[in-house]
């Protein structure tokens, strides 16, 4: 959680700078990719320590470890379905699976960033 915590500082940071200033230096965007990067793994594996600790089903997919915790109550169904998605832009942004929108990625981590936020406060909730 402390890791995800300052991925996230470092990517606020990024994010106040505005998407023209992201856009425009390469090593800036670069820094924002690998904090999301970095973030989602923390994610995937605090899901898969929930999914070994209480012996859920095993998860066919890294996307399908944010469903199981929805289904077991771990984090709210809906808000599971919503950020499960976040595995395969991380897939496309390691892997270059296919070439990533800048500006879409972006705008979009501006806009759902507070999504991370709502992931630790509900994993936090589960540890007390």
């Amino acid at each position: 959680m402390r890791r995800i915590q300052e991925y996230l500082q470092d990517a606020k940071n990024i994010l106040n700078l505005g998407e023209e200033k992201i856009i425009e230096d390469i090593n800036t965007l670069r820094a924002l990719e690998r904090n999301f990067q970095l973030i989602v793994e923390c994610m995937l594996d605090i899901n898969m320590h929930f999914i070994r600790e209480y012996n859920f089903e095993a998860p066919d997919s890294l996307k399908n470890t944010f469903s199981i915790l929805g289904e077991n109550k771990i984090l709210p169904y809906e808000f599971a379905q919503k950020i499960a998605p976040l595995t395969g832009l991380r897939n496309k942004l390691v892997h270059g699976y296919e070439k990533i929108d800048r500006s879409k990625f972006v705008r979009d981590f501006m806009k759902d960033e507070k999504d991370f936020d709502t992931y630790m406060l509900a994993i936090n909730e589960q540890l007390n």
